[in-house]
């Protein structure tokens, strides 16, 4: 109980220093702050409703830490790869480690779901980019 007690007010804690200076999106960034967040929502989740309030808690946890420290345009992949990665790592860290390795697998989660979210939403306006380019130069005549 304690030691909950403990993991949770260190989260919030650095969770609040992070999103004070949210604005340099950085994957870095973006890692610490849903990782927190997962772990943060699963301690709270799991005094609230046992194991399936930290699972649901590791998600939105996770989720909301990527959605602060992410930029408009990425927020929702990375809040979606958070939130995944978030209750994935929980529920594999849970089965192999007990509570201790539940928070370890959601905080591990959370980071890499969220990163990993980031980086395919970036893939995908780049690619959109480079179609646009190309399909505009072809067509520049008809447009007019």
């Amino acid at each position: 109980m304690k030691l909950n007690t403990l993991l949770l007010s260190t989260a919030l804690t650095v969770t609040s220093l992070f999103t004070m200076s949210a604005h340099a999106d950085n994957s870095t960034r973006i890692a610490a702050t849903s990782a927190l967040g997962s772990v943060a929502g699963t301690a709270i989740g799991k005094q609230m409703g046992g194991n399936t309030g930290a699972m649901i808690g590791s998600a939105i946890g996770g989720a909301g830490g990527a959605a602060v420290s992410t930029n408009r345009r990425d927020r929702t992949a990375a809040a979606i790869g958070g939130g995944l990665g978030g209750v994935g790592g929980y529920t594999v860290g849970k089965n192999v480690g007990g509570t201790t390795g539940g928070y370890i697998g959601a905080a591990a989660g959370a980071a890499g779901g969220s990163v990993l979210g980031k980086k395919v939403s970036e893939d995908r306006h780049y690619d959109q980019r480079k179609y646009n380019k190309k399909y505009y130069k072809k067509h520049r005549r008809h447009n007019h």
